[in-house]
This record gives C-alpha cells, structure tokens and sequence, in this order.
C-alpha cells in the first residue's frame, strides 16, 4: 500500500515524503519475504504508482525499476491519469485499478487507457439500491425512437408488480431463468434478504459477460469501435433508486456525532396503548364483540 489516504489529495508536506516512505515499506516487505536464494514465496506483489505528478515520485519510480523489478507482479494505480508514470521496462506488468469507478462506460475508458483489473463497489452499491443492470457489451442497435438505453432498471419501481419478465431479456443469470420481476419486487417490498441476493447474482453475472466480451473484443482490434457504439447506445449513470437498501449493521457504517439514525426506528412505543387499557375497566367473559370494540379492547371486522 502507499503512503496515501484515499480519496484525499495529499498535500504539498505529503507529497515530499511519500515516495520515500512507500518505497522503504516495499523494501521492508521485500526482505521479510524472500529467502536465503534472493527469491520470494509464490505472492503477488503489487506496487503503487502514487497519485502525483510523474516528476514527483521519479525517484521512487527508478529506484522500484532498478532494484525492485524482479520481485513485482504488477502496479496498483489509484488514478488513471497515472498510468503514464509507469517504467517503461515494467510496464507489461498488470495493472490494478482502485479509482472509484461508478458505472460502466469508466471501466471501458479506463480499460482503454491500459488498466486491466478493477475493484467495483459499484456492483453492491447498485444492488443495496434495489437496481437491477441491463446492460451488454458489444451495444445493442438502438430502437426507432433514438433514445439511449437505461443501464439498469429500479426494482422498486410499481411497474415491476405485476411484471413476470426476466430482470434482463438475454440474461442467463439462476435469478433471471428462475424468478421474475414481479417476484424481485414483491421481496423488496416485504424487506426479505433473498432479494438482494437475487440481484448480486444478477448483477455479478452481467458484470462477468460484460468483462468477457471487453477482453475478446480486445483480442478482436474491436475494442474502440464497440466502445464508440457502447456510448452512444446507453446512458451514463445509472437509474436513481426510489427504495431503500437493505438494513444497515453496526460493523457496515460508523455513526459521527450528532448524526441521524441510519435506520428508522423498526417499532413503535405501546406506551400510550398501555395507558389506555390500565384505565379501561376489564370485560367479562361473556362479552361480544361489539362490547370489546366499545371498552377499546379490540375492533370489530366489518
């Protein structure tokens, strides 16, 4: 890891001192693996290209390339613009991306710029938003009427109700050859886990056949051009979702000082109920209905 506190920009102190610190960790790690005969156990061994400018951290660069370079199995970038800092005797190596990447056309215009593996929160994000991805990699022909296709559909949505289509026409995801619409958003509605299952499923798989089709059409020379269609057929973002997630837990999100509650409160106080019947006189056993209703024990079914 760098000496880097993702997402901040480091400051002008920072950036004097962070080549000189990440470089003294990767020689640290370096030496605490590698045995007597100078090589390392069977690890990956990833090396950050700082988030500065490539005159900033050439020293740490050259160094990595000259004394290091044997033991790397890659680079780790947490800007893409970065990528042009890279030695240019390492730079076959694999690149790992940790930008905050939000949808799918970043990861084919980061993917263009020469990244190769990504770390996407999106995907969960996506689905704790109840969205369900509808996207395909080469583009679909737009219809008659022009208009971009959305890259998901909000699940919460009352259009689903009664929907008994899968959650993408030429999915094969199990949610979508074994469920419907209608039965993602029933379980949304009644709060039941199983939903958001159902759409990580799905959305992992339209993530996986997205990431396939971008590596065949890399070995086809088709990229740019599907690239080129991908953009003018789909939206940018994805939809905004009209729901809420799924609860939230104490080791998921850390509450600061005088912020809300990240979940609404699941009961009521019978406080007042309570009152209300301590005061009521007790019916006997004989009573009906109606003499419940009236003494506030019960209502009657009409």
């Amino acid at each position: 890891m760098a000496d880097y506190e993702y997402p901040k920009r480091p400051g002008v102190k920072r950036i004097e001192k962070m080549g000189d610190r990440t470089l003294a960790w990767l020689q640290h790690m370096v030496a605490t693996l590698r045995d007597e005969s100078n090589e390392l156990p069977p690890v990956a061994l990833f090396a950050p290209v700082l988030p500065i400018e490539a005159g900033q951290q050439s020293d740490y660069l050259n160094t990595l390339q000259e004394d290091l370079a044997d033991f790397l199995s890659g680079w780790v970038l947490y800007d893409a613009a970065s990528i042009d800092a890279i030695p240019t005797a390492t730079r076959h190596l694999p690149r790992l991306a940790l930008t905050d990447i939000q949808g799918p056309l970043e990861i084919i215009e980061q993917t263009s710029l020469g990244l190769d593996v990504f770390v996407l929160s999106s995907i969960g994000e996506a689905t704790d938003a109840g969205i369900a991805f509808t996207f395909t990699f080469p583009a679909p022909e737009l219809p008659g009427s022009g208009r971009r296709l959305p890259l998901g559909i909000d699940m919460w949505s009352p259009n689903h109700v009664s929907d008994v289509s899968a959650l993408a026409e030429t999915c094969t995801c199990y949610a979508c050859r074994n469920h419907h619409k209608a039965f993602v958003r029933h379980l949304l509605d009644a709060k039941e886990m199983l939903a958001w299952v159902l759409l990580q499923i799905h959305n992992h798989h339209i993530m996986d056949v997205f990431f396939a089709n971008i590596r065949q059409s890399i070995r086809d020379g088709t990229l740019e051009r599907n690239a080129e269609s991908f953009n003018k057929a789909f939206e940018r973002n994805l939809p905004i979702s009209t729901g809420k997630g799924p609860r939230l837990r104490g080791y998921q999100v850390k509450s600061g000082r005088a912020e809300p509650r990240r979940n609404p409160r699941a009961y009521r106080s019978l406080e007042d109920a309570q009152e209300r019947l301590a005061e009521a006189p007790l019916p006997s056993p004989n009573a009906d209905a109606e003499h419940l209703a009236q003494r506030g024990f019960a209502e009657k079914a009409i």
